[in-house]
């Protein structure tokens, strides 16, 4: 189980460029890439977008992508050293041969002094680049790891919570029906049908009715299940952040159902707890790839 959030930094080298890769990831239902790359760089946006996609199967990542010269640094001041000696000449023939031309001349003169970018070809460093990103993908992977085997100890103990709940509502749901039937003798005699024979089949029927609309076997199955399918996802290597969402959204809809169905006030009660811990849980899966 991994968490989305995390950071990682990589980098490569190729002859006199360093590649330097930063990715940080944060919570998206979906993925969500932002890619900085320099601008001489900027064909190779396709296949960053490509390796990181591979590698990740949700959430945003923010990739920032250095580009260095390690021997001149990314620009160099260039001298057009024949275009000098003209001014120097020039002035000279309009000033007379002892008239000095300083530095600080040649520096306004315009095209003598040039600030050049370095050259890259941007095929070059492609291999440089995909080694970078891999590299920041590995530390970013490690993150997430740790971020996400504290993620998988709460939602483990909130199951452990969820399943305690409903091992209680398991015990007591076979007793509402009689717990019903007790009631209605109460209501009947306090109505003055004391001598109504216990038999009868309105009484039945009445009785099998609340049994048949009571019965939450089924709801009780369908929780065990889903509960079991979120441990298994617990110790998965596969991202599990989508199924543990759609489980939350059905344990959901069978604790409702079994609230609407017990008619029983210790039964609700251990299905508010229920509702309360998977809440929590929800949130928290959120933050799961």
């Amino acid at each position: 189980m991994r968490s989305m959030t995390g950071f990682g930094r990589g980098e490569a080298t190729e002859e006199q460029w360093t590649l330097t890769v930063e990715l940080s990831g944060v919570n998206r239902k979906q993925i969500d890439l932002a890619i900085n790359l320099p601008h001489r760089l900027h064909e190779l946006e396709g296949d960053v977008r490509k390796q990181l996609t591979a590698a990740i199967s949700r959430g945003r990542i923010n990739a920032r992508i250095v580009l260095t010269n390690g021997e001149s640094g990314e620009s160099q001041l260039s001298i057009d050293e024949s275009l000098a000696a003209e001014y120097v000449a020039a002035a000279k023939a309009l000033l007379g041969s002892d008239a000095e031309v300083t530095a600080s001349d040649l520096f306004r003169a315009p095209g003598v002094f040039r600030v050049e970018d370095a050259s890259v070809e941007p095929a070059e460093l492609r291999g440089t680049l995909t080694a970078a990103v891999e590299f920041a993908l590995s530390e970013l992977s490690a993150m997430q790891e740790v971020e996400g085997a504290h993620l998988r100890e709460d939602l483990e103990n909130r199951i452990n919570t969820i399943e305690s709940e409903i091992g209680f509502v398991s015990e007591i749901g076979p007793s509402v029906v009689e717990h019903y039937r007790k009631s209605l003798f109460k209501r009947l005699r306090d109505g003055g049908l004391e001598r109504l024979d216990l038999d009868d089949e309105r009484v039945l029927r009445e009785i099998g009715i609340f049994a048949e609309k009571s019965d939450i076997s089924e709801e009780l199955t369908r929780i065990a299940s889903h509960v079991t399918q979120f441990r298994n996802y617990f110790s998965s290597d596969e991202p599990v952040g989508r199924p543990l969402d759609f489980l939350c959204q059905e344990l959901n809809r069978e604790f409702n159902t079994i609230g609407s169905k017990a008619n029983d006030a210790g039964i609700a009660q251990r299905i508010v707890n229920a509702k309360t811990e998977l809440e929590k849980i929800r949130e928290q899966v959120q933050n799961v790839e």
